[in-house]
């Protein structure tokens, strides 16, 4: 079996759901559940040994696919700009359920690469703090620093709607991720300052306009933490050759998202996906950028997984399924973890990229 260090999830999103229907998120973690995907128990079973945990403020509605047309083609628009104050409010909700878990000795806050070695080594979830759009942060940027003391490592600028920092793609099959304006003013801004306190910037919602821009402003590896090949499955949210091509230059990666609207051709919420359809991106990506640009970002909590994966637990099924298609362990390491690690520890100041 090869540790497993994933790109992205929801957990906290569900914790910090649990807890406002009167659960506690602390002995859902640790004890376990039959919700969601990720657990203590379930992610010890499938040798998920950490991952970048989301702090994402959820829409004022329940997010729904809007239904596909006889055609099987669907357009979600993007959401509503959300407020500020109470968007600040959740998320240090969700970040206080981090720091208690931690506490209660569920997993670790890692601001290092040495912190998630340590506790693959010790057999502890290396958990590092991640902001899935930048709604809780304010335009002179305060919020920022304090999160940053907190533990906060990696941020996506924008989710799947608008902030004052830039504009994210909607859901849409099939779609470009052009689809439009890029970063503002103040989301230049915004990188200019993860890359001082080095904190990753995740492109995985942001418009290909945003993209280019960050490109632009940003001297750290081009990341895009849970997407996958556009000339596969052709959703908004999907990488072009020509984004794929420029994450290579740069030493950075992507991370295979487990979602099946974003793994199948039809781009469908059918679990019934096969693993091949992983497979096939995985082998897609490794042959446009190399084995060091891809890793895994499965978005667990957040979306439809694969029938065959099922939630944490069945990680290793992903892992077989590579091994099975001729991935060799040390391709598998470097897809499972170490690529992770190397553009973390850059991105983090922590050492030159080899």
């Amino acid at each position: 079996m090869q540790l497993v260090f994933d790109g992205h999830n929801d957990v906290l999103l569900r914790l910090w759901r649990a807890h406002a229907s009167g659960i506690d998120p602390v002995r859902q973690f640790i004890d376990g559940t039959r919700d969601g995907h990720i657990d203590a128990n379930r992610a010890r079973a499938g040798e998920l040994a950490g991952g970048l945990c989301a702090i994402y403020i959820p829409s004022m509605h329940d997010f729904v696919l809007n239904e596909p047309d006889s055609r099987g083609h669907y357009v979600t628009p993007v959401d509503k700009q959300l407020e500020r104050a109470p968007s600040l409010d959740i998320a240090n909700q969700m970040a206080a359920i981090a720091l208690r878990v931690e506490r209660a000795g569920g997993w670790r806050l890692c601001r290092s690469t040495a912190d998630i070695r340590a506790a693959f080594a010790d057999d502890v979830f290396a958990a590092v703090l991640h902001m899935e759009g930048c709604e809780a942060i304010d335009a002179d940027l305060a919020a920022l620093e304090v999160f940053h003391q907190a533990g906060l490592r990696s941020l996506g600028p924008v989710w799947s709607r608008p902030n004052i920092f830039g504009h994210g793609v909607p859901f849409a099959f099939p779609m470009s991720p052009d689809t439009g304006p890029g970063l503002t003013p103040l989301g230049f801004e915004l990188v200019k300052a993860c890359d001082r306190l080095g904190i990753l910037i995740d492109l995985a919602h942001i418009t290909e306009k945003g993209f280019w821009d960050v490109a632009k402003a940003s001297a750290a590896p081009l990341v895009a933490s849970h997407s996958n090949a556009h000339a596969l499955t052709p959703v908004a949210r999907n990488l072009t050759d020509r984004q794929l091509d420029a994450i290579a230059e740069r030493k950075g990666l992507v991370g295979l998202n487990y979602a099946v609207t974003m793994l199948r051709p039809d781009g469908r919420d059918f679990a019934d996906t096969p693993l091949s359809d992983m497979v096939r991106h995985v082998d897609y990506l490794v042959n446009r950028m190399g084995m060091e640009c891809v890793a895994l970002g499965s978005d667990f909590d957040g979306c439809t997984v694969p029938a065959a994966i099922k939630d944490a637990s069945g990680n290793q099924a992903l892992v077989e399924a590579l091994r099975q298609a001729g991935y060799g362990e040390d391709d598998l390491a470097l897809i499972c973890r170490e690529n992770w690690l190397r553009v973390l520890g850059n991105a983090w100041h922590e050492q030159a990229d080899r």
